[in-house]
């Protein structure tokens, strides 16, 4: 049997064309996630000729994906890493704080007020892994920026030095040494790689428009919610605070005793360094101006850090132009060599390894059957099917997001951006773009409510940021039902497994129990022998799918036997013979509900799950 079906009969609701498929049975490779050694991702897969917009949302709905033409549906009792869809609907989406710092920096960016400070960029562009995950430099009081953006920026925004003053620099690596000394004292995990600290000088006008602040503060420094980020970040199970970390730094400082002229406190999460001689005055207090040293030569040169604004008036700032592009899927040379960039330097990539024909299968073609707008309110004004959301800045593409438009929801797909423009925050401002994409197609076309992520791994920190935009759903992965993430989050605390459904209407955690073995799967046993798929991994839906499996189906002329009798209305334990296997009909007891049975249709060894249903029992 080639496995070939024809969906001509459900999918022929809006417009020509029909759903042609052909399964391709179980399908077995490495996990970019996890990085396992052995073949331990476990999906079964279709190969799409065609498929309908609306096939396509249901298959969605039941947890399947797509990259490219092939389609994939994890199998979760199984497979190493549980992938969930996760999902947003758009009119109720809230942004986080951190979410809307995104967009006032690329507001201020494209008014020209956002001052940029020149980074070392010897070690290279410092950008995150994920298309939509967090950016280091959002913790950061650095923003990192190419030699072109900064050059660009100084004549609209302000003058910066990258030269530290020396008090600062002193200050900075006196942090990082009570860094290593808690780590030695087992203060904080030695498993963790922190970042080099940094210190702020606090002008007097900061004091001047914050009246709780010490005359005498003179530096201050966020190394302390850095630290703790980074440790959440791992797999630490201990909760570390910043406020926590900063009594800890301050007191190793304290030891140290470096500086006579200074005392370190903490507040609040912060390192506060304060003068212990007569009030500094305000010359010395100030940003703006500027001190000379003697270089080696006898010139003065400027070794502190300055930033004065332009005398520019607001009307001679030069301000960008922000172009968001929707078209549909096609091959695009600007957008491959975008793609290169981005692969090589976020990915580390080999260039050799970014064929176009790998691209193209995997971000360009597509088999979703285009449906034109209709004018009545049935279908957005571009169209439903696949498409290359593009983000150019004064003409310039500096981004480029792959999505789905389908008939209840916009799915993410895949972004990829100007590594020259990691300090934008691009992954993290495409996603809150597409919300408001959403938000605002519904206005004309009702049925569009949703924004998919993808999918959720709760055990992946990397992904985890999907929950961030709230309140967010996972679906299901017996009933497909969806449930909020705040009742999925305690019970994946616990199972990588669960079926979610059971434990819908509990809202509190309190009221959550452990999920219980019979809904939890083991961890499947590895498979030693070589990879034979490259998956990619990523933070949105990254799977570039290379296959050779042969099909796993039964043919269609299998035909089953019922080999024992049901007596008495008893249904367990019936066997069912097929041609290459035996299954059994068997009913479980659903743990915690004497009024409920589980039946489950497996084969004979066990090892595979065919379907399962639950019983609710009433007295006669």
């Amino acid at each position: 049997m080639d496995g070939r079906s024809d969906l001509g009969a459900s999918s022929s609701r809006r417009g020509a064309g029909q759903s042609v498929i052909t399964d391709y049975g179980l399908h077995m490779s490495s996990c970019g996630y996890c990085g396992s050694g052995g073949r331990t991702s476990l999906s079964h897969g279709l190969w799409a000729d065609s498929i309908t917009v609306d096939d396509y949302q249901e298959l969605l709905d039941r947890g399947w994906r797509r990259s490219g033409m092939f389609l994939y549906k994890p199998d979760m009792e199984r497979t190493c890493c549980r992938l969930y869809t996760i999902r947003l609907k758009a009119d109720e989406f809230v942004a986080s704080k951190e979410q809307a710092r995104v967009s006032r920096r690329m507001q201020r960016f494209l008014d020209g007020n956002l001052c940029l400070k020149k980074a070392d960029l010897a070690n290279g562009q410092q950008a995150t892994p994920n298309a939509l995950s967090t950016d280091s430099s959002n913790e950061s009081p650095n923003i990192w920026a190419s030699e072109t953006l900064i050059k660009e920026s100084s004549t609209d925004t302000c003058s910066i030095t990258h030269e530290l003053d020396h008090y600062d620099r002193n200050l900075s690596v006196n942090i990082d040494l009570a860094v290593s000394t808690c780590i030695k004292h087992s203060v904080l995990p030695s498993t963790v790689n922190f970042p080099q600290a940094s210190v702020k000088r606090v002008v007097l006008q900061m004091k001047k428009k914050l009246h709780n602040i010490a005359r005498d503060l003179l530096y201050t420094s966020s190394i302390a919610f850095q630290i703790a980020a980074a440790i959440r970040r791992s797999s630490v199970e201990k909760e570390f605070t910043p406020a926590y970390v900063a009594e800890k730094l301050a007191e190793a400082m304290d030891l140290q005793g470096e500086f006579s002229d200074l005392s370190v406190r903490a507040c609040n999460g912060h390192l506060n360094f304060y003068s212990e001689r007569k009030q500094a005055s305000p010359a010395e207090l100030s940003c703006s101006v500027v001190t000379s040293v003697k270089s080696p030569q006898g010139n003065a040169a400027n070794a502190k850090r300055k930033c004065l604004l332009d005398d520019k008036s607001p009307s001679q700032v030069k301000k960008k132009k922000l172009e968001i592009r929707m078209s549909r899927s096609s091959f695009d040379p600007e957008e491959f060599a975008l793609y290169q960039r981005y692969q090589i330097k976020v990915h580390n990539d080999k260039p050799d390894h970014l064929e176009e024909i790998s691209y193209r299968r995997f971000l360009v073609d597509s088999p979703l059957i285009f449906v034109p707008p209709a004018g009545d309110g049935t279908v957005p004004s571009c169209g439903f099917g696949s498409f290359h959301q593009q983000y150019l800045i004064d003409g310039k593409l500096v981004a480029v997001g792959v999505v789905d438009v389908l008939p209840r929801c916009l799915s993410s797909k895949y972004l990829f951006w100007d590594p020259d423009f990691a300090f934008l925050s691009l992954g993290k401002y495409s996603a809150l773009q597409e919300i408001n994409w959403v938000k605002e197609t519904r206005i004309l076309c009702p049925s569009i409510q949703y924004y998919y992520l993808g999918y959720y791994i709760h055990g992946c920190s990397k992904m985890r940021y999907k929950a961030s935009y709230s309140p967010s759903e996972l679906l299901c992965p017996l009933r497909y039902q969806w449930v909020p993430f705040h009742i999925a989050k305690p019970l994946l605390d616990k199972k990588p497994y669960v079926v979610l459904s059971d434990f819908i209407g509990l809202g509190k955690e309190s009221d959550l129990p452990c999920p219980t073995e019979a809904h939890s799967a083991t961890q499947p046993s590895l498979i030693s022998e070589e990879e034979e798929d490259d998956v990619l991994s990523d933070g949105d839906e990254q799977l570039m799918v290379e296959f050779d499996c042969s099909d796993a189906g039964a043919d269609d002329n299998t035909s089953s036997e019922l080999l024992d009798e049901v007596e008495h209305g008893n249904i367990e334990n019936i066997k069912i013979r097929m041609s290459n296997k035996t299954l059994l009909f068997k009913g479980i007891p659903v743990i915690n509900s004497p009024k409920k049975s589980r039946f489950e249709l497996r084969s004979d060894d066990e090892n595979e799950l065919w379907f399962a249903f639950t019983f609710r029992h009433k007295k006669c």
